[in-house]
């Protein structure tokens, strides 16, 4: 618990808080730059390079988190799991620093590159972070612990609109505040994650540590006696030699089926258009009539709303399991994103929104754990930065199309995100089995159920010599009644 509180804090919550932390003072920073620009080249700054400014600051985010997706892998396996969090706090202090300090040094490039740092961090702890809470976690609770990271993404974002509301820190004296609040999780966490135990997994498997990995098994589950649980490790060990690179990866036909849930799943995640209903809000809130000084405390209800449908979304997981969570949350929001098309054409569409931001909220953890629960050790890293990655050229696709899609097809263009929501909802529907109360191992034969055999039975009722070879490896040590029932349902399947 101290692990995924402390972790969460100081990586997903910062998460969530960036996300909405900039939208409270961008008209502070648009006439910070302009005041800024004036000074430098004695001339007012034109509209497009205002625009283009503003657009990098948000955007580049983004491009810092491909940055820092690309990275975790290589990160993870020199400082392990949990010395990659403690590291990845470094980057959180550099950018609050710069983006506090921005506007004292006259520099809008402090900002832009405060971000971009910012994003860097971001990248590495929605990977690192996953990643190490699945493998801590005891199996009958790993979705529970999993789903912190879900809760405090959502905790952030709802902090940062509360800290920017004009009775707070959303002025023009106090702005910078809002961007050096972030040091405070990273020193939270600085104070906390080093006294915590390395992943005994990490530490069995990757450094060939047993003793070191017995103690951190100790520390985690609050008994002497681990041997059932080091054994497990054990026996998964045996099969994971050596960490893979993200090309072997893609290549090896025994993980197909895991990829391509992780990539389907990360990119619909994204591109399921929850920031697009974000967008639209404000303008719902006030065609429902409410006054412009009361909508940015409305608004927090949707932040309110999605904290309330995560927690309850970590309180089911290990009884209803991930994959009805995960069905129901994309099925839910295509429906949504249906409904809130109609009401937006009919002019009465202000009772949608929430009820969509709760259903949005119900995958939003289960997307993260996937990745931690559906490879083994040796193929996990890559795997953690292929979804990674993934998932940042989604959101920047999001932002970058977006605008030309609702200008192209108005209020129909949440159509194309109810249709997406639709193909997440089938595939997972179709080739997502249960991870819940399963070992890594059990769920690595879930998806082996759906490869496609490389050898067959012959039309003449004979086998090939590959699967003879098989065969003759499994039937050792077997008597023969054992024997002859096992190669009787090989040549069957």
């Amino acid at each position: 618990m101290s692990a995924a509180i402390f972790g969460a804090l100081g990586s997903s919550f910062l998460y969530g808080y960036n996300l909405s932390v900039v939208n409270a003072p961008a008209e502070f920073i648009a006439n910070f730059t302009n005041k800024t620009w004036l000074e430098r080249y004695g001339m007012p700054i034109g509209d497009e390079t205002a625009d283009l400014l503003w657009s990098v600051t948000v955007s580049i985010l983004a491009i810092g988190g491909l940055l820092g997706a690309v990275v975790v892998k290589f990160l993870v396996q020199i400082l392990g799991r949990r010395g990659s969090l403690v590291v990845n706090s470094s980057f959180a202090l550099m950018a609050a620093l710069l983006l506090a300090l921005g506007e004292r040094a006259r520099s809008f490039e402090m900002l832009i590159i405060g971000r971009l740092i910012m994003g860097v961090h971001s990248g590495i702890a929605l990977s690192a972070l996953p990643m190490y809470l699945g493998e801590i976690s005891p199996k009958s609770s790993r979705g529970f612990i999993g789903q912190f990271h879900g809760i405090m993404i959502n905790v952030g974002v709802f902090t940062g609109q509360v800290l920017g509301l004009p009775d707070l820190l959303g002025q023009e004296s106090r702005w910078n505040f809002l961007f050096a609040f972030i040091a405070l999780p990273a020193l939270l966490q600085l104070s906390v994650l080093p006294f915590l135990p390395e992943s005994p997994r990490y530490l069995l498997m990757e450094r060939r540590d047993e003793a070191a990995a017995e103690k951190a098994l100790r520390r985690f589950l609050g008994r002497e006696d681990v041997s059932r649980e080091l054994e497990e490790v054990r026996a998964e060990s045996q099969n994971n030699l050596q960490v893979v690179s993200v090309l072997e990866l893609l290549r090896s036909p025994a993980v197909r089926w895991q990829v391509t849930t992780v990539i389907v799943t990360m990119t619909c995640y994204q591109l399921c258009g929850l920031n697009a209903l974000f967008f639209y809000t404000n303008e719902i809130l006030f065609d429902a009539g409410i006054e412009a000084s009361v909508v940015p405390y409305i608004a927090l209800c949707t932040g309110g709303i999605e904290i309330i449908s995560s927690v309850v979304s970590g309180l089911l997981i290990e009884r209803v399991g991930r994959r009805p969570l995960l069905i129901l949350g994309f099925s839910g929001m295509a429906v949504g994103f249906s409904a809130l098309t109609a009401f937006l054409n009919l002019q009465v569409f202000q009772h949608c929104v929430f009820t969509h931001v709760m259903l949005s909220s119900l995958p939003a953890g289960g997307v993260f754990i996937l990745t931690s629960e559906l490879f083994d050790q040796s193929y996990r890293p890559a795997a953690f930065m292929i979804g990674g990655t993934v998932l940042w050229l989604s959101n920047f696709t999001v932002g970058l199309v977006f605008p030309f899609l609702q200008e192209a097809l108005s209020t129909y263009v949440f159509l194309v995100f109810a249709a997406v929501c639709t193909l997440a909802a089938v595939y997972l529907c179709l080739f997502l089995p249960e991870t819940k109360n399963k070992t890594f191992a059990d769920i690595s034969q879930s998806f082996a159920k759906k490869k496609i055999p490389l050898t067959t039975a012959r039309l003449d009722g004979t086998i090939g010599s590959e699967t003879l070879l098989t065969v003759s490896f499994t039937l050792r040590g077997l008597n023969t009644v054992e024997r002859s029932r096992l190669l009787t349902q090989h040549c069957h399947t």
